[in-house]
């Protein structure tokens, strides 16, 4: 099983906005592609200054998927959020193996 995580600080101001649109929209939309099985929304609780900041994470049972959702369905996903939230956030993906 391989974990995709994209995790996100946020400027405070938009915190409820993004967390609606993340959960309502964005999250459904990535599930809606067919390339991963779970996902789940985290908020980080050890945050320095203040900070806010999520981590999206999305399993999917290959590498080989992960690479083929980044080429066909993310570029499209990634704009849809920049549209809403450009300038106001800054994300960073991770790719790990679930050992088990």
């Amino acid at each position: 099983m391989i974990l995709y995580n994209v995790t996100t600080s946020l400027d405070p101001e938009i915190e409820d906005q993004w967390v609606s649109f993340m959960q309502d929209t964005h999250i459904p939309e990535v599930m809606a592609t067919g390339f991963f099985v779970k996902s789940q929304l985290c908020r980080l609780l050890n945050e320095e200054d203040n900070g806010i900041t999520y981590a999206a994470q999305y399993y999917c049972v290959s590498l080989d998927q992960l690479e083929e959702y980044q080429q066909v369905a993310a570029p499209a996903l990634r704009q849809e959020v920049e549209k809403h939230f450009a300038g106001r956030y800054a994300s960073f993906r991770t790719m790990l193996e679930v050992v088990e």
